[in-house]
């Protein structure tokens, strides 16, 4: 096998775990000791194939950080710029999760998933900066936490 044939068919291997980034893809093939000619040909015959796609690896990367609590909004662009999705890509996924996912009911969701016994009403001050800051890593906006916790 040539060796062009050798990187494109390490980079199916790895795509068939899960899916990456273009970037993501291109250095895992450079760490493995493929020349940049054979990733960039492993890579241009990857995506006129529709096997790399950023704009659909962000929609799912973050979709699935929303839904299983990972992050939301700073987090999940911060995450997504790590992984090296342009950013017009991450303008165009967070305009699309916009309509599906508000930050607020997002948050609720969190809140009742993982504090399931959380009262902000009648928490001490410590709890309550606990579940705080769990939230704000994650990404929430202080304004939304405090109005699921005035909702509660």
């Amino acid at each position: 096998m040539e060796e062009s044939g050798k990187a494109l068919a390490s980079a199916l291997r790895t795509l068939t775990r899960r899916d990456h980034s273009e970037v993501e893809l291109r250095r895992k093939l450079q760490d493995k000791g493929f020349a940049g000619g054979e990733v960039d040909a492993a890579i241009g015959k990857l995506k006129a194939l529709g096997y790399l796609d950023d704009r659909r690896f962000a929609g799912q990367w973050a979709e699935s950080a929303i839904r299983n609590g990972r992050g939301f909004g700073p987090r999940i662009r911060l995450e997504l710029r790590r992984r090296g999705v342009s950013d017009s890509v991450i303008a165009d996924v967070f305009a699309r999760l916009a309509e599906d996912y508000g930050e607020e009911e997002t948050l609720a969701a969190l809140l009742a998933r993982k504090f399931a016994g959380f009262k902000p009403n009648s928490a001490d001050d410590r709890e309550k900066r606990r579940v705080i800051g769990y939230l704000q890593r994650r990404g929430f906006s202080i304004a939304a936490i405090l109005n699921v916790f005035r909702e509660q």
